[in-house]
């Protein structure tokens, strides 16, 4: 009786154990080092590299759009992930404004890039997420799966919205894959609780075929590498399955987004993260992903490799000669680093890397810290 009371006791704090040791308390802002500049980089081989480029982001921090993206495509990386902005390419009843992605999928094929179109419609890739214009869905009810059936309205409009972006840019010889929703069928974090249904994203998904059916259809979904993240995430989207299992059902390239560091709330002068870099099981979602692929002969990209703190805040802070906890300069080649390898060992190729957050490297270069770009510039020049 004594073993078994102690093995159950054993059994039930295995995920309390797993759970203090991905919780760090941390001072938000660390001195920068230069940890990044002996960084081993792992070689990509066939993996393509590659940044996104988010508008929303540029206009909260600043920046002047064409400039940064133009310094930005002077490195030597292949792939380039650009978001038709629903709101604001319809800012208003009637009116379709594309001009701002015209000109960046003009930028980008004049620089020689591959092109990944984020078509939408509602999610998008960058903050709120969200980019429905209000005259067409001022809100979405909480708490709810937003079907086919009961939204055919706003589905109807998704999918114009899809068609007309796709039948705009086609005929781009650099356009490689057109991406259908963000994280589709995930709750909003903490700010939404409503998601898209499956059926929903596979009329989306439908119409971007049908418009294009030459070119394959991309969809991404967030990795759960962390307990209370992976847990959570199972909960809420147990019905249907989560974004990765959606995107393995109705797309032909799944992107992976891989974030293991980040804050969950401000504690005074510190704050509480989530880290998962210790955690023995972190990847074993994307292993079985691999076997998946691999087995049925299917495409994988990160579509989101972490390169820019995700701190408790919106938009990221840019500290003088410091750097957030959550994604120092050595990170971005630490967090490539690991899935590169990791795709290695399970003798699996990943189509492409893309690395978030090249619109917060712009800003600390614009602080005087170039640590970021000069880390990319060591992974995209090869070890």
């Amino acid at each position: 009786m004594k073993l078994r009371v102690g093995l159950g006791i054993g059994l039930a704090s295995v995920p309390a154990l797993l759970l203090a040791s991905e919780l760090r308390i941390k001072r938000p802002t660390q001195p920068l080092t230069n940890a990044w500049r002996d960084a081993r980089i792992e070689s990509r081989g066939p993996t393509l590299l590659g940044i996104s480029y988010r508008s929303p982001q540029i206009d909260a921090f600043g920046l002047d759009p064409r400039s940064t993206f133009s310094a930005l495509l002077d490195y030597p990386f292949e792939v380039v992930r650009l978001g038709a902005y629903w709101n604001r390419i319809e800012p208003a009843p009637g009116v379709f404004e594309p001009r701002e992605l015209d000109w960046q999928v003009e930028a980008a094929e004049r620089a020689g890039k591959q092109i990944i179109v984020c078509v939408g419609a509602l999610k998008t890739f960058g903050y709120p997420e969200f980019f429905a214009p209000r005259h067409v869905v001022p809100s979405l009810p909480e708490n709810t799966r937003i079907g086919a059936s009961e939204y055919g309205v706003l589905l109807s409009a998704a999918c114009e919205f899809i068609e007309r972006i796709v039948d705009r840019y086609k005929h781009s010889s650099r356009i490689v894959a057109w991406q259908v929703e963000h994280e589709a069928v995930d709750p909003l974090g903490m700010e939404h609780s409503w998601r898209l249904d499956a059926g929903f994203v596979e009329r989306e998904v439908q119409a971007a075929r049908e418009a294009d059916p030459s070119r394959p259809i991309l969809m991404n979904g967030y990795l759960p590498v962390s307990l209370p993240v992976r847990l959570s995430q199972w909960w809420q989207t147990r019905d249907q399955g989560d974004s990765l299992a959606v995107a393995q059902r109705l797309a032909d390239v799944v992107g992976v987004d891989f974030y293991p560091r980040h804050a969950l709330l401000s504690l005074g002068p510190s704050s509480l993260y989530l880290d998962s870099s210790r955690s023995p099981w972190r990847l074993r979602r994307l292993d079985q992903l691999f076997a998946w692929a691999r087995r049925n002969g299917k495409r994988v990209i990160i579509s989101e490799g972490q390169a820019e703190p995700w701190e408790a805040v919106t938009v990221p802070p840019n500290p003088a000669a410091h750097t957030p906890y959550s994604c120092p300069p050595e990170m971005l080649i630490d967090n490539y680093n690991q899935c590169v390898r990791h795709a290695r060992r399970a003798q699996f190729s990943l189509d492409a890397y893309l690395f978030w957050g090249a619109e917060y490297w712009m800003v600390r270069q614009r602080a005087g810290d170039t640590s970021y770009l000069q880390a990319f510039a060591r992974v995209v020049n090869g070890p």
